[in-house]
């Protein structure tokens, strides 16, 4: 964990002090973000790798069984890894490379990134509190008029073919 560093307003030509500290231990936060209506699932864990990878598709498979869920990924290696078993009811769509832009999900990441900001944090249970209190905090409505992309929002795509 360490503090992400930003931009803090001060009078001209005064450098801006902000507490800082950086040590080796990190958490990572796996996430599905609908702009359709708004319902969101995240998941904490230890690493970033295909096999908590799998877990998460494992427990998001299980989050509404019933439901068909479309997954915009990176093209990260884990994301496409030869033992990855994905679930009936997901379907990965891998975005052309370099072009985050076009994942809805990285708008939040970005929300997420910029709270951290400037913020100092005493232990890695601190971290996860953090991370626990902004993703209750995230409602339905914000979490669509973050990931709205117009391409999304193809009213009866279907009967157009």
């Amino acid at each position: 964990m360490f503090t992400k560093n930003g931009r803090k307003l001060t009078a001209k030509g005064v450098k801006p002090v902000c507490s800082f500290q950086q040590v080796f231990q990190s958490t990572y936060l796996y996430g599905a973000f609908s702009p359709i209506d708004g319902e969101n699932f995240m998941l904490n864990l230890p690493y970033c790798n295909t096999d908590c990878f799998q877990i998460f598709l494992n427990e998001f498979s299980q989050h509404k069984p019933n439901e068909l869920k479309v997954v915009v990924l990176d093209n990260g290696a884990f994301h496409k890894a030869k033992r990855l078993v994905v679930p009936e009811n997901i379907v990965l769509i891998f975005l052309p490379p370099y072009s985050p832009e076009l994942n809805p999900a990285e708008k939040m990441w970005q929300k997420f990134k910029r709270n951290f900001t400037n913020k100092l944090f005493k232990s890695l249970d601190d971290v996860q509190t953090f991370i626990y209190e902004q993703s209750a905090a995230n409602t339905k409505t914000s979490t669509k008029s973050i990931c709205q992309y117009k391409y999304i929002f193809i009213r009866n795509y279907w009967s157009l073919i």
